[in-house]
């Protein structure tokens, strides 16, 4: 059981990585000629969390790794008590159905795709498919990620960032929300008081 949770959560990362962040990048930049990642090296608030998300995404990829050396593992201060099959079927789980929520609602929304937030690029508001339960299903989906990777490895790592990321994601939010209220206005209006922040 435990090589398998070794592979699949090896696998399982490459795999969102590829179809959340550098498919969608490179669909979106070679069909509009922008490029998608708007996250910069400024002291902004949008800047700071961008480099938070790339600093919790190498936090994963180190736990991963070091879940491979047992020898090292204890030292992420794992919670044993929770590290059982039950609960590690349900991280695969959700981690299974958080990929699929992902890669449907990447497609939905098109050349409107963006990592953070682009100022100069105006797009069209997606208010159809995932978008019409979820005014932010492929954040809902990061979340739903990092609480099934914190199942399948649950650790003192895995434990912070499952909250930061969970906290990053909510400040992210609220400023996509102020930049589309700005450039869609009443239209964006209407859609937040007919669909739920996440669910």
């Amino acid at each position: 059981m435990d090589l398998t949770i070794k592979y699949f959560c090896a696998s399982f990362f490459l795999a969102y990585i590829i179809v959340a962040f550098v498919w969608p990048t490179l669909r979106t930049w070679k069909r509009t000629g922008v490029k998608p990642i708007t996250f910069g090296n400024s002291d902004s608030a949008h800047d700071y969390i961008g480099r938070v998300f790339t600093g919790l995404l190498g936090l994963i990829a180190a736990v991963i790794i070091i879940y491979w050396h047992g020898d090292f593992y204890d030292f992420l201060l794992p919670a044993r008590y929770i590290e059982i099959f039950h609960i590690q079927m349900l991280g695969i789980a959700i981690c299974a159905i958080s990929f699929l929520w992902t890669v449907i609602a990447q497609s939905q929304m098109g050349d409107a795709w963006t990592i953070g937030i682009d100022e100069a690029k105006s797009t069209e508001l997606v208010v159809k498919g995932l978008f019409g339960v979820s005014r932010n299903p492929i954040f809902l989906g990061m979340i739903l990620t990092l609480i099934g990777f914190f199942f399948l490895m649950p650790n003192a790592i895995t434990l912070l960032v499952m909250v930061t990321g969970y906290f990053m994601i909510q400040i992210q939010i609220r400023l996509e929300e102020d930049f589309l209220l700005k450039q869609h206005g009443d239209l964006y209006v209407d859609y937040k008081l007919r669909t739920r922040r996440l669910l």
